[in-house]
C-alpha cells in the first residue's frame, strides 16, 4: 500500500532489493540443496563404516554439521569435507564434482577402490587433494588438470597405474605434488617444467623410467625433488645442481650414473638431504661438501665412488653418513681422516656405514666420543687395524655395530657391557683375542652376535645367558674351550643359528639344549664334545641343520632325534657312534644330506627315503654295516636265521599266534557290524542333516538380493555355475551366492560335495557357508544355490594376475612380501586343518588361486569345495574320470586312475606357494618341453633366486635400508632373500613327482611362521 505522498519512483529501490534479496535465497537454497544430495550420494556408495563416522549424515541435523562437513558462514556451501582415516570401504562418487565449492577434500587413509572420477575436474576452487592410502583401480584422472586452483596433490600409496598425465604441467599454482608407492610406468613428463610454483615433488617407489628431464631445472622455487626406488636412467641433469632452493635431492635405487660436479657444495648451499645410494655414480666425492653446512643426511653407498671422502667439517647438525660400497680409499694410513670432524663437531650423529671400501689405517679412539645419539656404525670389510676402542661403552644408544672382516686385533674391552641397546654385534673375520668379558652379559638386547674366526680363548661366560632376545650366535673357529654353559642354550629365543665349531671345548652337550624348540641351525662340530647325543636334542623341532661331527660322541643315535622333522642337513660323521642306524630316518622327508661316516654303526643301512639316493649319504667308514642300495657297495646283510631251521615247536607257536589273531579280528569286526547296524536302525530324525545345520532361503529371496542374477552384480565364474554379489535379509548382509548350473554334468554332486564338507568345519582360513537354497525357479526348473560371506577384496587371482584393460596393463595391486607371506601361512592352516584337525578330514582337490578370497583384512581364505572328498572315502577310490583338480595345479598322480589323497593338496598348495613367490602361473607359455614351474624354481636354488622371484618382491627388498630406525630387526636384503629362498625351496619340496616325499603341511606352517617371525618387525616399503 503506498503512502499518502509518496511517488512511485521512491519506493522502486525498496522493491529492487526485496526482489533480490528473494532470488538470492532461492539461489542459496539451491545450491545447499546440491551439496546435501551429492554429500548423501557419496555416502551411498560407502559400503562400509566401521567407525560410524557417517552415523551423522541424517535429515535430523543440517549437513554443515555433519562429520567431517565444514562449510562457508557466507553461502553455507560446503567448502571442506575431512574424512580422513574414517577406515570407510567403497569408492568414491562421481557426485563430489558437484560441491562446487569445495577448497579442502581429504579422503586420507581409507580403503576406497574403483576409479578416481573424472568430475573432481569440475572442482575450480579445490585447493587441497588428499588421496594417499586408498586402493584405487587406474591412472589419475586428466580431468584433474582444470583443478586451476590446486596448491596440493598427495596419491601417496593410492594403488594407482598408468603413465603420469602430462596435463598435470597446467597445474601452474600446485606446490606439493606426492605420488610414491604406487605403480606408474613411463617417464616422467617433460611438461612437469611447466609447474612453476612447486616447490616439492615426491615420486619414489613406483616403475617410471627413461631420463629425468632437464627442464626441471627451471623449478626455481623447488626444495625437494625425490624420486627414488624406480628405473631411471642416464644422468642428473646439471641444471639440478644449480637449483640453490634445493634442500632434499633423492634419487637411491635407480640405473643412474656419472660423476657429481665439482662445485656441488657450493651451488646447493642450502642442501639438507643427499641420496643418491645404489646407482652407478663414479668418480670422486667433491671436496666442496665441506661447505655444505646445513647437511643432515649424506648417503651415496652403493656405487663405484674413488678417492678420500672429504671432511665435513661445517655439517654440524649431520645425523646420517653412508659411503659404504664403494671403492673408497687406498688402504692408507689418512684414509679415515674424515672421522676426526663426526667426533669433535657433530652431536646430532645416528648413523655412519663406511663398509665395504678399501679403507686402511688405525680405527681411532675418538670414535668413542662419536654423538650418544648414535645408533649404527660399521666399518666392515675394510682393511682398518688397531683395536676397538677402550671406551666404545660411551656410545650408549648404539644399536648396530659392525667392524667385521678387518685386521682388528687387541681384546674385546669390558666397557662393551654399557651396550645395553646393542641389537647387532659383528667382529667375526680380525684378530681379536683374549677371553669374552662376562660384562657383555648386560646386553640384553642382543638379537644378532657373530664373534667366529678370531683368537678369543678361555671359556664362554655363563653371563651370555642373559642375551634373552639372541635370535643367533657365532663363536666358531676360535680357541674357546670348556664346557658349553648350560644358560647359553636355555635361550627360547635362539631361532636362526647357534655355530660354535672349530674350538676346543669338551664336556658333554648340555641337555639344556631342550630349551632350543625354535633353533634352526646348529653346529657344535669340531671340538672335543664327549658323552651321548643327548635325548632331549628331540625337542629341538625346528632345526634344519645339525652338525656334530668330528667330537668325540659315543652310544646309539637316540629315538628322540626322530622328532626332527625339518632336518636338511644332519652330519654326525668322525665320533664314536654305535648301534644300527634308525629307521626313522627313513621318514625325514626334508633331508638332503646325511653323514654318518667312521663312527662304529652296525647292521642292515636302509633303503628308504633319503637311503635311495646314494649322493645324499655317506656312511664311510663303518666296517660293521651290511645292505643298503646297491651303489653303496656293501656286503649282502645275513639272514638272522635260515629258512629251514624253524623247529616244529616254534612252527607250532606261530601257527597258533596267528589263528588267535584272525580269532580277535572276527570277534572285533562282529560287534562293528552289530553297533553299526543299531546305529542305521536308529530314526531318521536322529541324523544331522543340512536342513538342521543351515537355515534355507527361497529362490525368490537370492533373485531380489542379487537384482534378478544381474550381470551387474556378477563377481566370478567357475567350473559349475556363478557367482554374484547381493544383499540379503532385513540387515541387508552383504553376500557371495553361488548359483548352480545344473545342466553342467556334474553339478548336483558338487553342491552336494560342497554342502557336506562345509556344514560341519569351521576355521578362520575356510569360506563361511552362511545358508544355502535348494528350490524351484518361476519357470519350474530345479534351483541349488550356496550363499557365502562376501569377500571385499576379491580373490587372489585379482591380485597375481590383473585382468588387462582394452588401453593399458593393469600393473599388479599392492600385494607386498609380508601379505604374500600372511595369504600363504593362512592357506597352509586351511589346509592343515582338513587334513589333520577336522572329524572328518578332508581333501580340497582343487587349490588355485581363484579359490583364495580375501577380505577386509586381506585374510585369506581358501573356498570352493565343489570337488572335496573326505578321507576316508577318497583312500577306496581312484579318478576314473579323468584329472582331479585344474590343470597346473593338479598333481601328477591325479589323472585317470590315480588315488585322491591330501598328498594332491600339498603338491596343489606347492605350486600355488612358487607362483606367489615368482609371479609366474603354472600354465605359463615358457613351460614347455619338460620345463615346468617346478624345475623352474628349483634350478634357481639356492644361488639364483634373484632370477626367479616377482621383480614387484625384487624392488622392494633392495629399497630395504637395514640402517632405518623404522626397522628395528636391522634386517637387509640379504637375509629378506635368504628367507625367500627358503620359501622357494618349501615350493620346491611341496610339489615333487613322488607324494611321499612331499613335505608335511604341518611342517610347512612350522617354517612359514619361523621366517615370518624372522622378518616380524621390519618396516619394508610397500608393507601394510
Amino acid at each position: 500500500m503506498m503512502l499518502p505522498g509518496m511517488s512511485s519512483w521512491i519506493l522502486w529501490p525498496i522493491f529492487l532489493q526485496i526482489y533480490l534479496l528473494v532470488s538470492f535465497s532461492f539461489s542459496i537454497y539451491g545450491g545447499n540443496e546440491t551439496d546435501r544430495l551429492s554429500l548423501l550420494t557419496f555416502k551411498a556408495q560407502i559400503t562400509g563404516d566401521p567407525l560410524g563416522k557417517l552415523s551423522s549424515w541424517n535429515e535430523s541435523s543440517h549437513f554443515c554439521q555433519w562429520s567431517g562437513v565444514t562449510c562457508g558462514r557466507r553461502h553455507r556451501r560446503v567448502v571442506e569435507l575431512d574424512l580422513h582415516s574414517y577406515q570407510l570401504v567403497g569408492s568414491l562418487s562421481p557426485h563430489i564434482g558437484n560441491l562446487s565449492f569445495l577448497r579442502i577434500l581429504n579422503l586420507a587413509d581409507n580403503s576406497l577402490s574403483l576409479y578416481i572420477p573424472q568430475e573432481l575436474g569440475r572442482l575450480f576452487r579445490l585447493e587441497e587433494l588428499f588421496l594417499r592410502n586408498n586402493t584405487f583401480e587406474g591412472g589419475i584422472p586428466v580431468n584433474i588438470s582444470r583443478c586451476a586452483n590446486l596448491r596440493i596433490l598427495d596419491l601417496n600409496r593410492g594403488n594407482l597405474t598408468g603413465k603420469l598425465p602430462a596435463e598435470l604441467g597446467l597445474l601452474s599454482k600446485l606446490q606439493v605434488l606426492i605420488f610414491e608407492l604406487n605403480n606408474f610406468v613411463g617417464a616422467i613428463p617433460y611438461s612437469f617444467g611447466n609447474l612453476s610454483a612447486i616447490n616439492a615433488i615426491y615420486g619414489s617407489i613406483n616403475n617410471l623410467e627413461g631420463s629425468i628431464p632437464n627442464v626441471l631445472g627451471q623449478l626455481k622455487r623447488l626444495k625437494i625433488l625425490s624420486c627414488g626406488a624406480n628405473n631411471l636412467s642416464g644422468i642428473i641433469p646439471p641444471s639440478i645442481f644449480n637449483l640453490s632452493s634445493l634442500t632434499l635431492l633423492s634419487f637411491p635405487v635407480n640405473q643412474l650414473y656419472g660423476s657429481l660436479p665439482r662445485t656441488l657444495g657450493l651451488t646447493l648451499p642450502n642442501l639438507q638431504v643427499f641420496t643418491i645410494h645404489t646407482n652407478q655414480f663414479g668418480g670422486l666425492i667433491p671436496a666442496t661438501f665441506s661447505n655444505a653446512s646445513n647437511l643432515l643426511s649424506f648417503q651415496i653407498g652403493n656405487n663405484y665412488f674413488i678417492g678420500k671422502v672429504p671432511p665435513l667439517s661445517n655439517s654440524h647438525d649431520l645425523q646420517v653418513l653412508g659411503v659404504g660400497n664403494n671403492n673408497l680409499g687406498k688402504g692408507e694410513n689418512n684414509d679415515l681422516n674424515f672421522v676426526y670432524p663426526l667426533a669433535n663437531n657433530m652431536t646430532s650423529l645416528e648413523a655412519l656405514d663406511t663398509s665395504d671400501n678399501n679403507f686402511g689405517g688405525v680405527l681411532p679412539e675418538i670414535v668413542s666420543n662419536f654423538s650418544t645419539k648414535l645408533m649404527k656404525m660399521t666399518f666392515a670389510r675394510n682393511q682398518i687395524r688397531g683395536s676397538i676402542p677402550s671406551e666404545i661403552g660411551n656410545l650408549i644408544n648404539l644399536v648396530a655395530l659392525g667392524l667385521e672382516t678387518n685386521q682388528l686385533t687387541g681384546m674385546i674391552p669390558s666397557s662393551m657391557g654399557k651396550l645395553q641397546k646393542l641389537s647387532d654385534l659383528f667382529l667375526n673375520g680380525n684378530k681379536i683375542s683374549g677371553m669374552i668379558p662376562s660384562s657383555m652379559g648386560n646386553m640384553t638386547s642382543l638379537g644378532r652376535v657373530n664373534m667366529r674366526l678370531n683368537n678369543l680363548e678361555g671359556s664362554i661366560p655363563p653371563s651370555l645367558g642373559n642375551w634373552q632376545k639372541l635370535l643367533s650366535l657365532a663363536l666358531s673357529q676360535n680357541n674357546l674351550s670348556g664346557p658349553i654353559p648350560k644358560e647359553l642354550v636355555s635361550i627360547p629365543s635362539l631361532s636362526m643359528y647357534l655355530v660354535l665349531s672349530e674350538n676346543e671345548l669338551t664336556g658333554s652337550l648340555p641337555i639344556e639344549m631342550e630349551k632350543l624348540v625354535n633353533l634352526g641351525y646348529l653346529d657344535v662340530s669340531k671340538n672335543r664334545f664327549s658323552g651321548e647325543i643327548p635325548k632331549s636334542l628331540g625337542s629341538c623341532v625346528s632345526l634344519e641343520s645339525l652338525h656334530l661331527e668330528e667330537n668325540f660322541l659315543q652310544g646309539p643315535i637316540p629315538n628322540t632325534l626322530s622328532s626332527l622333522r625339518a632336518i636338511q642337513e644332519l652330519n654326525l660323521s668322525y665320533n664314536n657312534l654305535t648301534g644300527q642306524i634308525p629307521e626313522f630316518l627313513e621318514d625325514f622327508k626334508l633331508l638332503e644330506s646325511l653323514d654318518l661316516s667312521f663312527n662304529d654303526f652296525e647292521g642292515e643301512v636302509p633303503v628308504q627315503g633319503p637311503f635311495q639316493n646314494a649322493s645324499a649319504i655317506s656312511i664311510f667308514g663303518n666296517k660293521k654295516l651290511c645292505g643298503g642300495m646297491p651303489q653303496l657297495n656293501l656286503t649282502r646283510c645275513p639272514s638272522s636265521e635260515p629258512a629251514n631251521s624253524k623247529s616244529p615247536t616254534k612252527l607250532i607257536w606261530i601257527i597258533g599266534s596267528v589263528c588267535g589273531f584272525l580269532g580277535v579280528i572276527l570277534i572285533i569286526s562282529f560287534l562293528l557290524f552289530y553297533c553299526f547296524r543299531k546305529k542305521k536302525d536308529k530314526p531318521a530324525a536322529s541324523q544331522p542333516s543340512l536342513e538342521t545345520s543351515f537355515p534355507r532361503v527361497a529362490y525368490e529371496d537370492l533373485l531380489g538380493a542379487t537384482d534378478g542374477f544381474s550381470s551387474a552384480n556378477l563377481i566370478g565364474e567357475g567350473s559349475f555355475g556363478s557367482v554374484f554379489k547381493g544383499i540379503l535379509g532385513p540387515d541387508n548382509i552383504v553376500v557371495a551366492v553361488k548359483v548352480l548350473n545344473l545342466l553342467r554334468k556334474g553339478a548336483s554332486k558338487s553342491f552336494m560335495a560342497e554342502c557336506e564338507a562345509l556344514k560341519n568345519i569351521r576355521h578362520r582360513n575356510l569360506v563361511k557357508l552362511l545358508t544355502t537354497c535348494s528350490s524351484i525357479d518361476f519357470q519350474g526348473n530345479d534351483f541349488r544355490a550356496l550363499v557365502y560371506e562376501f569377500m571385499v577384496n576379491g580373490s587372489l587371482e585379482e591380485w597375481l594376475h590383473p585382468v588387462q584393460t582394452s588401453d593399458e596393463a593393469n600393473e599388479p595391486k599392492a600385494l607386498d612380501l609380508m601379505h604374500r607371506l600372511n595369504i600363504a601361512i593362512h592357506m597352509a592352516s586351511a589346509l592343515n586343518y582338513l587334513h589333520h584337525d577336522c572329524q572328518m578330514p578332508i581333501i580340497h582337490c582343487d587349490l588355485k588361486p581363484s579359490n583364495i578370497l580375501l577380505d577386509t583384512n586381506m585374510t585369506a581364505h581358501v573356498g570352493d569345495f565343489g570337488l572335496a572328498r573326505f578321507r576316508s572315502e577318497a583312500s577306496n577310490q581312484t579318478s576314473s574320470v579323468g584329472l582331479k583338480g585344474t590343470i597346473g595345479y593338479a598333481a601328477p598322480e591325479s589323472g585317470i586312475g590315480g588315488k585322491v589323497s591330501t598328498y594332491g593338496d600339498v603338491y596343489s598348495y606347492g605350486i600355488l606357494l612358487l607362483e606367489m613367490f615368482t609371479g609366474k602361473r603354472p600354465v605359463d607359455g615358457m613351460f614347455k618341453d619338460g620345463l615346468n614351474l617346478h624345475n623352474y624354481a628349483k634350478m634357481a636354488l639356492p644361488d639364483r633366486i634373484v632370477e626367479v622371484v616377482d621383480p614387484l618382491l625384487v624392488r622392494e627388498i633392495r629399497s630395504v635400508n637395514s640402517s632405518d630406525e623404522m626397522n628395528p630387526n636391522h634386517i637387509g636384503p640379504h637375509e629378506i632373500f635368504a628367507c625367500l629362498m627358503t620359501i622357494i625351496k618349501m615350493g620346491v619340496a611341496c610339489s615333487v613327482e613322488l607324494p611321499r616325499e612331499r613335505m608335511d603341511i604341518g611342517d610347512v606352517v612350522a617354517e612359514l611362521n619361523r621366517i615370518k617371525d624372522t622378518l616380524l618387525g621390519t618396516r619394508m616399503h610397500g608393507q601394510t
